[in-house]
């Protein structure tokens, strides 16, 4: 439940940025609550996605003409990391399920009405991947395929799903993304993993689902600002797709890497340096240094993170496209912040020392959930910035389509 001291929120009137980080902060005793029982479960526990459902925060790139907020990416960025400070599995789920609603702004108003019309609650999630086949038939097209690994998928009622799209011969011409209700969809858990595991990341089967044409969209055309949406004065939906993608993936880091240094700068005036003369960890100049590395590392995370959505954002609302090189730049903005919060958070658990690893402790939480989330495909460090590097000396071919 929301605070009792908020107000629940009217659906369609956006808060300020501020509002709705403030909004998360006050659930986060309930978030951090629940958070173990997500992690036993393998799925954020219900009684969270209720709170922050009704805390509207699965409304920010909802279109306002659903109820939605449409609020910035830099929103989307912020809200989710205020997340992550209290449970990282949570945060991906939100993230996640945020960026397939964005996506879902895409597509034809035909679509969106098929998924918010009569449920404006409705929450998606995705995988891109064309991991499927597919079959033209007369308005639209029959998809088979498993898509992994689907997080939010416990919670989710429609699914973004890459296909392949074919011509009557059965040729692939194009790679789609498709809007399917979950109830058409089989489903398996094949979600064990040793972080993130609240983040219900599980397969998503098809079996013959009938696919109509209204509901696919071009993904190649939608990398290039190409979109279906007949709304186009609506700002939020002319961002950049990919590295709206990359950096909402991004943002869980931040969260967590602001929740660890907090945790072990807060025992520091009270923990022993075991086996030296230091009566605690603050008085060790050795500490200090590392305590203050690893904020520095946390605070360039975020001036990349914000340098990214910004330029994003600027674009959107000027109406332009960012170029390959910006957003090649904002791909490996993405990995820079995997990199540097990665760094950080070991540095944290080295000068915390082994009590960071007990099992008890929400510091080894985080440090798994960030590991996991940080090697996920779209934010690898080094193939990011092998993007950019390409983009940078002006070669022809990058080494993916999907800048």
């Amino acid at each position: 439940m929301v605070s009792a001291t908020t107000e629940a929120p009217t659906a369609g009137t956006a808060p300020s940025t501020e509002e709705l980080v403030a909004r998360i902060r006050e659930l986060h005793p309930l978030l951090e609550k629940n958070a173990a029982q997500g992690e036993q479960d393998r799925r954020v526990v219900e009684e969270s996605i209720r709170a922050l459902t009704e805390a509207g925060v699965f409304r920010i790139a909802q279109p306002k003409r659903y109820g939605g907020y449409e609020m910035s990416v830099r929103t989307q960025i912020e809200a989710s990391a205020a997340v992550a400070e209290a449970d990282g599995g949570t945060a991906w789920v939100v993230t996640l399920c945020n960026q397939c609603a964005w996506m879902t702004g895409l597509f034809p108003e035909q679509a969106q009405d098929d998924v918010w019309k009569t449920n404006p609650d409705a929450k998606i999630s995705g995988v891109v991947t064309p991991s499927a086949e597919s079959v033209k038939v007369d308005g639209g097209f029959v998809v088979n395929g498993r898509w992994y690994y689907n997080s939010g998928s416990w919670h989710a009622d429609w699914a973004v799903l890459g296909m392949p799209v074919v011509n009557e011969a059965g040729e692939a011409v194009d790679h789609g993304i498709a809007l399917v209700p979950r109830a058409d969809l089989d489903f398996e858990e094949t979600w064990f993993v040793a972080g993130m595991k609240s983040s219900g990341s599980n397969c998503l089967i098809a079996r013959d689902v009938f696919v109509p044409d209204h509901r696919i969209i071009s993904a190649p055309k939608a990398w290039q600002g190409e979109v279906a949406t007949e709304h186009t004065d609506e700002t939020l939906y002319r961002s950049a797709f990919t590295p709206v993608l990359a950096l909402g993936i991004a943002a869980p880091q931040l969260g967590m890497g602001r929740k660890v240094l907090e945790l072990v700068t807060a025992k520091a005036a009270v923990k022993p340096l075991t086996f030296t003369f230091y009566p605690t960890q603050a008085d060790s100049p050795v500490f200090r240094h590392q305590i203050a590395e690893a904020a520095m590392l946390i605070d360039t995370a975020h001036l990349h993170a914000y340098r990214a959505v910004d330029e994003i954002d600027r674009a959107a609302r000027e109406g332009s496209f960012p170029d390959e090189l910006l957003r090649a730049r904002a791909r490996a903005d993405a990995g820079w912040v995997v990199e540097n919060v990665t760094k950080a958070i070991n540095l944290l658990l080295f000068a915390h020392g082994a009590a960071g690893f007990a099992e008890n402790n929400v510091i080894q939480r985080h440090w798994r959930d960030s590991a996991v989330a940080g090697r996920h495909a779209y934010i690898v460090p080094g193939v990011s910035l092998e993007m950019y590097g390409t983009a940078m000396l002006a070669r022809d071919a990058n080494i993916t389509p999907m800048l």
